[in-house]
This record gives C-alpha cells, sequence and structure tokens, in this order.
C-alpha cells in the first residue's frame, strides 16, 4: 500500500517545458520593465512545491479570488460615509483615504513575506511563494484591525464571492 501511494504521488510530478519556457519569458519581460527586482526568481513547476502544469495553472488561478474581495472592499469604503453610525469607525482610521492605504499597506508589506510555508525555498520570494504568503495573509484577514471594515462592506471571504 505504501509503495502504491509513493507512485502515485511520484508520477503526480511531471516536468512542463513549453509553460516553463512560457513562464521565464513573462519573467524576463517584467524583470526588464521593473527598476529593481525584489526577491527570487524561482518558478516552482515540476516539483515538489508545484508537481505538474496543471497544478500550476490551478495555483495562479487563484489570483483574483484573492485580489477581488480586496478590491471590491476597497471600492466600497467611501459609500460607508454615507451612514452617520459608521462615519466614525471610518475616521478613526484618518478617513476614506488613509483607510485604504492601511489595508494596502498591509497587504503589500505582509501578503508577499515569504509566509506560510516550512522554508524560504517553498514560500520565501519566488514567483510561487509570492501566491503562498497572499493566501497565508488571507487566513488571517479576520486578525486585522480593519477587518470589521471588511465587513461593512459585504466581505464573505476569499472564494471568489463578495
Amino acid at each position: 500500500m505504501t509503495n502504491d501511494i509513493y507512485f502515485q504521488g511520484l508520477n503526480r510530478v511531471q516536468d512542463a517545458p513549453r509553460v516553463g519556457k512560457v513562464m521565464h519569458k513573462i519573467l524576463r519581460q517584467v524583470q526588464e520593465k521593473v527598476e529593481h527586482w525584489v526577491g527570487s526568481s524561482v518558478i516552482h513547476l515540476g516539483d515538489h512545491n508545484v508537481p505538474n502544469a496543471l497544478m500550476f495553472i490551478d495555483k495562479y488561478n487563484q489570483v483574483p479570488r484573492i485580489l477581488n474581495p480586496i478590491v471590491s472592499c476597497l471600492d466600497k469604503i467611501p459609500s460607508l460615509m454615507d451612514n452617520p453610525k459608521i462615519v466614525p469607525v471610518v475616521e478613526q482610521y484618518g478617513g476614506v483615504d488613509k483607510l485604504r492605504k492601511t489595508i494596502l499597506a498591509d497587504f503589500f508589506r505582509h501578503a508577499f513575506d515569504g509566509s506560510g510555508a516550512d522554508n524560504f525555498f517553498d514560500a520565501g520570494s519566488c514567483i510561487d511563494g509570492r501566491l503562498t504568503s497572499a493566501w497565508n495573509w488571507c487566513s488571517l484577514v479576520e486578525k486585522k484591525s480593519y477587518f470589521h471594515i471588511f465587513l461593512l462592506t459585504g466581505f464573505v471571504g476569499f472564494d471568489g464571492q463578495f
């Protein structure tokens, strides 16, 4: 039984040279456009982190599931000012713009910091690891001081619904 599980897992790990080539091309283009690249340029594909191209594609399909609820919250914050009972809640952050910047600063500070995995190589600052860190930030959002703002704007979770 143990050998069957081992071989089943081993068969899941498959190199995807065409996907890898395209991803490295995209990475090079982005690196050429930015002034300073921060972190590793490792693209996990065909290893224990991302064993095959289907898992790679699925992982990157998660980006909208992460970003859409955040963008929705940020877009709806100004409408909170229409309710006089909620105005003081927004004002405690210094107003609409400062509240938005507080949320964004926290996201960009922690959603790409290498958190969420057992070691730097697995999460670190590699391309794949940035998604791991972003999901880690999402899993901790209910502990953020501004989480009630997410709830007030209709947030229900990072499952693609908002």
